[in-house]
């Protein structure tokens, strides 16, 4: 079973084109409805997807590991990251599923750079992630030219011990430590990310290192 994870927390708006843009490319939707305040689990159920809701934000990464538990419940052979903004294109999960055979591989990873096929605003390519590359690296993930990209894809081994602890955006460095400390095979598809908000900010990547900072004292 290929199964579909989605991440939403107030993506009324956009969740329904996401959810049924992916029900071709696997087998079962699920959408973590992660403590919305507007029509987000409504909208997704209606376009036919599982819907797991958290009373209260908790943060994406306490939502994919909701999804996760879900989906080793259900026994899913593989996972899909996806997020609910309608940034990213479903039709990259089957060349990501090609390459995760070709390769062997135990997860792929999405990257906006490989192919630069994205149209990235220029504080954020020039900034933000360049900044984001040096965290992951200080914090001993393995080296990827895209580490904060919500796209990726998962055998049941990678499912099995990508067990996030990190319950926010941390999680996007988290996976990189697990991949080194699991010694899972792994590979990045170039994919295409439609902006069409600015996303995260300055002030978001020093949450991630302080969640990251906090995780290493306790």
């Amino acid at each position: 079973m290929i199964l579909a994870i989605v991440p939403a927390f107030n993506e009324s708006k956009t969740i329904r084109a996401v959810v049924q843009g992916l029900l071709p490319m696997v087998n079962q939707v699920v959408v973590i409805d992660d403590g919305s305040h507007d029509t987000t689990a409504t909208e997704a159920e209606a376009a036919g997807a599982k819907v797991l809701r958290h009373e209260v934000n908790r943060g994406q990464g306490a939502a994919l590991e909701t999804g996760h538990v879900y989906a080793r419940q259900n026994g899913a052979q593989i996972v899909v990251h996806f997020d609910a903004d309608g940034q990213l294109d479903p039709a990259d999960i089957a060349r990501g599923i090609v390459l995760l055979q070709e390769k062997n591989a135990d997860i792929i990873l999405g990257s906006r750079f490989l192919e630069k096929k994205s149209n990235l605003p220029w504080f954020k390519k020039n900034i933000i992630l360049p900044i984001g590359r040096f965290v992951d690296r200080f914090f001993g993930g393995v080296r990827l030219t895209d580490a904060h990209n919500g796209f990726r894809i998962l055998n049941s081994r990678a499912l099995a011990v990508v067990q996030l602890e990190q319950n926010r955006m941390a999680h996007a460095t988290e996976i990189p430590q697990l991949i080194r400390r699991h010694k899972l095979v792994y590979a990045e598809l170039p994919i295409t990310v439609s902006y069409r908000e600015f996303g995260q900010g300055v002030s978001g990547g020093l949450k991630i290192i302080r969640d990251l900072i906090m995780n290493k004292i306790v």
